[in-house]
């Protein structure tokens, strides 16, 4: 029987599940591994730190659908991923992590660099498994990739250095294997849930990225039942394009009409969505549960029917047990609100008085001048929030926010992996000021690894979403000041093309060149510090401590920054 050495068979099996890039930074236990890579046709892709290189592998997973890996060092090495693997694990995007561990002789012996990885990693993966003997390895392997896969998250494989490069007999040829099962709920379970669809008069959808692939049946549920469809942010992709009956988002970074539309039914099916806040949940209605996942059901908020299924599985079986709807009031009182809504949104973008550049402007350039098919990442905080409310979907489009995790500093990173997954595509990240100082250094791996990504700093001088919470809460705002260098100037010095703009009739030129750049490209951007990031709804607690605010400023000698902000907010 063939040998082998145990780095060949863990790079052998991941590849054959699919793996065609891996991330990380070599050195020292990791060694034989890159070396296994470097003899393979997994592509490795040199990151300058290791957080950003799990952000990268999730956002390639994310988009591909397939597997992506990482790999790290002994001890800080393969700890660094820690943050970018959450970010991964909670988007649901499959990735391993190849986590070295210190020489198997010393293991427990508090020696340099030693740490606990499973203990660690638990706490994000569902699979984390330590190889203990060679004989193991393609085992072990096979399984962490295919519960990352099936299971849709992370799954890491701790491994020694020394153990790498051992030679075992082949054994037994263990492998990935990727069912794709039909899940629906019983008959007499989708008899209920017609039920209650059909008692209903005022019955709205709300869409949760479960529904991805189940588009045109929510469609057809939505018309069938001439119900309003409200959005979970992360489902954005797959509900807003061609879907007449789309409300929007709802929750404290959605819209009007998605708020509205919630608040006001009777009715209320969840598909696929697992919202967080319970505020946000009708206080008096029948709620209807469908998830893939029965651990899910009622765990946010209290549901009167609760069944498991794949959302295009049980629509199809669902949809004829209902009752085609002839009443469309309820319908057309909510698509009045969604137009309401639109122009709202369209009159916040627009440019500020004296060349004053609000975020909202910037976005819908971006937005205008984007390739069709583009792929957008956006840093947590208020990048997020522009994004997800001023880039339209279309159907091709795909949008990557750290929803779920709430991370900084993830919008250059993931872009950074799903340009490497998408070499053709546009990839376009808004970025905080904040997010992508954190992780700087990875610039240069665009121009490294030769990455076309376009990056738009939205420069407000400020942690400006920390800010806002601050004042929302009745706070002074402290801590929240950024001293920035020109991210143009920086860009610029380690190889990108770069550009800086700070008055509103220079923007539009500055977003088509940035855009028309063969490579990578940053675009600086001074955007308006005092532009809030306005809820559907207004809770009388957020008035008076947003009130208190504004007090406690003009009494600690700062009353030019509530002047500013009430002008930025409600004069234009």
């Amino acid at each position: 029987m063939a040998r082998k050495k145990v780095a060949d068979i863990i790079v052998e099996t991941l590849q054959q599940a699919g793996v065609k890039r891996c991330y990380g930074i070599a050195g020292d236990t990791l060694n034989h591994i890159t070396d296994a890579v470097r003899r393979s046709e997994i592509e490795w892709i040199h990151m300058r730190h290791e957080e950003a290189g799990a952000m990268a592998a999730g956002g390639d997973a994310l988009l591909s659908g397939e597997l992506a890996a990482c790999a790290g060092a002994c001890g800080p090495g393969s700890l660094h991923f820690i943050n970018g693997l959450f970010e991964a694990h909670r988007n649901r995007a499959p990735v391993v992590l190849i986590a070295t561990q210190i020489a198997t002789s010393e293991l427990g012996m508090d020696f340099p660099q030693e740490v606990d990885l499973e203990t660690i990693y638990k706490t994000c993966s569902h699979f984390c498994q330590p190889i203990h003997s060679p004989a193991q390895a393609r085992r072990v392997t096979a399984l962490a990739a295919q519960t990352a896969l099936n299971r849709h998250g992370v799954a890491v494989i701790i491994v020694s250095g020394d153990m790498a490069n051992m030679e075992v007999d082949e054994g037994l040829p263990f492998s990935v294997h990727r069912p794709q099962p039909v899940l629906r709920p019983s008959d007499a379970e989708l008899d209920a849930v017609a039920e209650r669809l059909n008692a209903g008069k005022r019955v709205v959808l709300y869409c949760g990225s479960g529904c991805e692939g189940a588009e045109r049946e929510v469609v057809a549920l939505a018309d069938k039942l001439k119900a309003p469809v409200a959005h979970t942010s992360r489902a954005k992709d797959f509900i807003e394009p061609d879907n007449p009956y789309n409300m929007g988002m709802t929750g404290i970074i959605g819209v009007e009409s998605g708020f509205r539309a919630i608040d006001a039914c009777d009715t209320l099916l969840l598909l696929g969505a697992d919202f967080a806040w319970s505020q946000f949940y009708p206080n008096e209605a029948t709620l209807i549960q469908v998830d893939n996942d029965a651990t899910h059901l009622g765990r946010r908020h209290p549901v009167d029917l609760g069944v498991v299924g794949d959302i295009k599985a049980t629509l199809d079986a669902l949809l004829p047990r209902l009752q085609t709807r002839e009443d469309h009031a309820f319908l057309r009182n909510s698509l009045k609100h969604r137009e309401h809504t639109l122009k709202q949104l369209a009159e916040q973008e627009q440019p500020g008085k004296d060349g004053l550049i609000h975020p909202q402007y910037l976005t819908h350039l971006i937005d205008l001048h984007a390739s069709d098919d583009a792929a957008f990442t956006a840093d947590g905080g208020s990048p997020m929030v522009w994004l997800l409310r001023h880039i339209h979907s279309n159907g091709k489009r795909r949008t990557l926010t750290s929803l779920v995790h709430g991370t900084m500093a993830n919008a250059m990173p993931s872009a950074l992996g799903i340009q490497k997954a998408f070499p053709q595509r546009q990839v376009i990240a808004l970025c905080g000021d904040g997010g992508i100082a954190m992780l700087l250094g990875d610039l240069l791996t665009a121009i490294q690894e030769k990455l076309p990504v376009k990056l738009v700093v939205y420069d407000n001088s400020s942690l400006g979403f920390v800010e806002m919470e601050q004042k929302v809460d009745g706070l002074l705002d402290s801590y929240t000041d950024l001293l920035n260098p020109d991210f143009a100037k920086v860009a610029e010095a380690v190889g990108f093309h770069a550009r800086r703009v700070e008055q509103a009739d220079e923007l539009e030129d500055a977003v088509r060149e940035l855009l028309a750049q063969p490579g990578p490209a940053l675009l600086d951007v001074k955007v308006n510090r005092y532009e809030l990031v306005m809820p559907p709804k207004i809770e009388p607690g957020q008035v008076l401590h947003t009130a208190l605010y504004s007090a406690k400023a003009v009494l600690a000698g700062r009353g030019g920054d509530v002047e500013k902000l009430l002008r930025s907010n409600f004069e234009d």
